[in-house]
């Protein structure tokens, strides 16, 4: 595993390990001693799969404090284009978006820190793509803004979007709860 630090600070970028061989693939996903030694403290509470066809956007979601948690998001099968924005009120980077194309061929994972709103959109014709998280899933503080208002050129015309999303608020309207004081 090689962890390197994302343009957005608490965004991680981690390669990962591919085995393959006459059986198939062996790829190891997450190791705790390796992200502590890289200081990254990320424990996982709960594991979620999603499968998307071509042209789906799942975002931009996250859990607000006190059940804000931080995720390590890998593509399984698939090309996706993971997307996070800085949603941090008193952060240099608020509103402030960076992406990375995650394909399974070449397994990498990202590491979103709380503070962080998280989508992406399916590129191939699907994708199956892998959530761990340091919290367990609360409905109540299950949020998102809007996917077309975080300000990144999404490259589609027409995506496929569920009401739930369609209907979250703008990052203009969003009345954050993550605050980073100043020092």
């Amino acid at each position: 595993m090689r962890i390197s630090s994302g343009r957005l600070d608490g965004i991680h970028l981690i390669a990962l390990n591919r085995f393959a061989d006459e059986r198939g693939v062996f790829i190891k996903t997450f190791h705790e001693q390796l992200f502590a030694e890289a200081g990254i403290l990320f424990s996982i509470r709960e594991q979620f799969f999603s499968a998307s066809r071509s042209g789906v956007i799942r975002g931009m979601h996250f859990q607000t404090p006190p059940f804000a948690h931080s995720k390590l998001v890998i593509c399984l099968s698939g090309t996706i284009l993971d997307v996070v924005v800085d949603i941090r009120k008193g952060s240099p980077t608020y509103g402030q978006c960076e992406s990375f194309e995650l394909d399974a061929a070449e397994p990498r994972a990202v590491l979103i820190a709380e503070g962080f709103a998280h989508g992406f959109l399916t590129l191939s014709t699907e994708a199956t793509v892998l959530y761990n998280v340091s919290g367990v899933h609360e409905p109540a503080a299950d949020c998102g803004v809007r996917w077309d208002t975080v300000g990144y050129p999404w490259p589609t015309v027409a995506p496929i979007v569920s009401r739930r999303d369609a209907e979250f608020p703008s990052l203009e309207n969003f009345a954050s709860p993550f605050v980073i004081l100043p020092k």
